[in-house]
């Protein structure tokens, strides 16, 4: 059921604050309008033309220690996209409750997901750490105060229940679990009387336990939307296979890797006698090269007898209230949640199922996977017993699980109150009514921060900040190349206004030769950014682009190993190895201006030699790089 606020929010939402919230399936042969009167399309330009001059016009850089300092760009970001500094509101909170990315001084763009809390709160339950005296200490003395208060919030334990028996009759809740679930459905934008939630403890678990339970037949497909290996997605598509379900897969055409949409609109609506065709399982957007995709495609499935999973693993923050999804209510969801941003991203996996298709899922054996969340047995538990006295060691299990919310029950510091003053106006009533809804006494910090910022400046912020990455990429040349041969090659979307914040791209050395995506990785580990490797596959190329097929494609040895039997029938899974960035709501431009800078150092042929020297006088042994 939908309520008419949400219906109306959801219109709003569309009209104001979307880019791209229901793209039309194209047409297999259709072209886009080139119509100079039309608004979308001007809106589109601009935007290009200030990202192209948001660094030094018509420039390429060919030394990397020639490159802009960090102040001189961002005063040049400014001028060109002056929208920009309406976003700043995320570099305060960043600031004030997640300064130890400042503090250890790492650039951690490798994640994907949504934090529950923020790394303030975390000390502020920690009895030996204050925020106060780390931002007076020294870096030396913060870092290891940090790490001495490193504690989870929540801990996980396992059932050993069957999912459908589950889905029916349910099972005993923690009040700290439900109000973990209760908080996390508010913030997906999701309604009880419509979704059940059962927590797992990863994203692989979550795709298998659907996979395991959902009802395949010989005659039925399992349709999936992925431009690059996703371990989860290939334990679902196995366990479909097991059960006797073909396999399928959309392509994407080569280069911009777009859905090839001739090809997947004749896998959706084929024709069959069975009313159920399966089970499509279908990403919003790519998290590898950011590409996006149209809302329209689970509409068009269900029309023709598809159950739709929607994985949101890689959907920013608040964008699920985005007008398509109140719209297509998929029939499975599936999304991730870690503790920390910035930290081990240790966490657990939330699987969506509409109520409305407990009753299409079979029985299955299989109870792996999913999980109660407990509170945390860490260090500010006995900060509970010694300041409200009211807890013993003879206190039963069941009301030792309560612990954390007594420490939420204390009156708020001096400081909580004057940043609730500084709020507006409309953000206190908006508290107001969560304090009369969250009696539980946990708060979820990270997530009221997303709430706080809202779709619009997220969805901007980075959006600006990740086009201009991939700006300042395209401009790094090596120097004395005849042709002016890029430094960087990116796949997918170049500058475009409604890409996603992920950015797929290789490094390239003086002669024309990938550098080993890992060998990248490695390096940037070493200059304390954290990007992440993946395989782009299931590419498409179209007769114009043959011989650059046969260069580019490469055989993945991992799949061979793990798939003897597709070895053996001559199947070998082709692709790209890549490097991947992910963007998210605290990012900020200082990130992107060390990604960039770090990846100027290639420009130096002399680069990978000169750091496995520094490693190796360092640490006074020989590193294979």
């Amino acid at each position: 059921m939908q309520s008419n606020c949400i219906r109306d929010a959801s219109k709003a939402c569309f009209n104001t604050c979307c880019v791209n919230p229901l793209l039309g399936l194209p047409a297999p042969h259709s072209s886009p309008t080139k119509s100079a009167a039309n608004p979308a399309v001007n809106a589109r330009h601009k935007f290009v033309s200030a990202i192209l001059s948001s660094i030094q016009p018509n420039t390429d850089f060919t030394n990397h220690e020639s490159i802009p300092s960090l102040q001189e760009l961002l005063s040049i970001l400014r001028n060109a996209l002056p929208q920009f500094m309406d976003t700043v509101l995320a570099d305060h909170i960043r600031a004030q409750h997640y300064y130890h990315l400042s503090l250890w001084n790492h650039v951690c763009l490798d994640y994907i997901g949504h934090g529950l809390f923020s790394y303030s709160q975390i000390q502020s339950w920690s009895p030996t750490t204050d925020a106060a005296v780390l931002s007076s200490s020294s870096s030396a003395e913060a870092t290891s105060s940090l790490s001495a208060a490193d504690a989870p919030f929540l801990e996980i334990s396992y059932n050993s229940v069957n999912l459908n028996s589950y889905l029916l009759y349910g099972s005993q809740e923690s009040e700290f679990q439900a109000a973990i679930r209760k908080r996390i459905m508010r913030y997906m934008n999701v309604f009880e009387e419509d979704y059940s939630l059962v927590f797992t403890a990863n994203q692989s678990s979550a795709f298998k336990l659907l996979a395991d339970s959902y009802p395949f037949q010989p005659n039925q497909t399992l349709l999936t939307i992925y431009d690059y290996e996703n371990e989860a997605v290939e334990t679902m598509i196995e366990s479909a296979k097991r059960r006797g379900a073909r396999a399928q897969s959309a392509v994407f055409s080569w280069p911009n890797f777009r859905i090839n949409s001739r090809k997947l609109r004749k896998l959706v609506v084929q024709k069959s006698r069975l009313k159920n065709q399966g089970l499509f399982a279908f990403p919003l957007q790519s998290r590898m090269t950011g590409s996006r995709y149209s809302y329209q495609w689970m509409n068009l499935a269900r029309d023709n007898g598809w159950h739709v999973l929607l994985d949101a693993s890689a959907l920013g923050a608040k964008e699920m209230e985005t007008l398509g999804l109140s719209l297509f209510q998929p029939d499975f969801l599936i999304c991730s949640f870690f503790k920390i941003f910035g930290q081990n991203p240790s966490g657990f996996c939330c699987l969506f199922i509409k109520k409305s298709s407990i009753q299409d899922l079979s029985q299955s054996s299989t109870s792996m996977g999913i999980i109660s969340i407990i509170p945390s047995k860490g260090p500010f538990q006995k900060l509970a017993i010694d300041e409200t006295q009211q807890i013993t060691e003879e206190t039963p299990p069941a009301l030792q699980e309560t612990k954390p919310f007594i420490i939420k029950q204390k009156e708020p510091s001096k400081s909580e109150i004057e940043e609730l003053d500084e709020k507006p106006e409309a953000t206190q009533i908006a508290n107001k009514k969560h304090s009369t809804t969250n009696t539980s006494g946990i708060e979820c910090r990270a997530l009221d921060h997303a709430d706080k910022l809202g779709l619009i400046l997220i969805s901007s912020r980075v959006r600006y900040l990740i086009n201009w990455l991939v700006n300042a990429l395209l401009s790094l040349r090596h120097p004395h190349s005849e042709n002016g041969l890029p430094l960087v090659r990116i796949y997918g979307p170049k500058i475009k206004l409604d890409r996603g914040p992920a950015l797929a791209f290789n490094v390239y050395d003086w002669k024309g030769e990938r550098v080993d995506p890992i060998l990248v990785q490695k390096l940037a580990d070493r200059n304390n950014i954290s990007l992440t490797c993946g395989f782009l596959k299931n590419i498409w190329f179209s007769e114009n682009f043959q011989e650059e097929k046969d260069k580019l494609l490469e055989n993945r040895k991992r799949f061979q190993e793990l798939n003897p039997e597709e070895k053996k029938k001559g199947k070998q899974d082709c692709g790209v190895g890549v490097v991947s960035v992910s963007l998210g709501m605290l990012s900020n431009f200082e990130d992107v201006y060390k990604v960039w800078g770090f990846v100027s150092r290639f420009l130096d042929a002399d680069f990978v030699e000169k750091e496995r020297w520094r490693y190796t006088a360092l640490n006074q042994t020989t590193v294979e790089v």
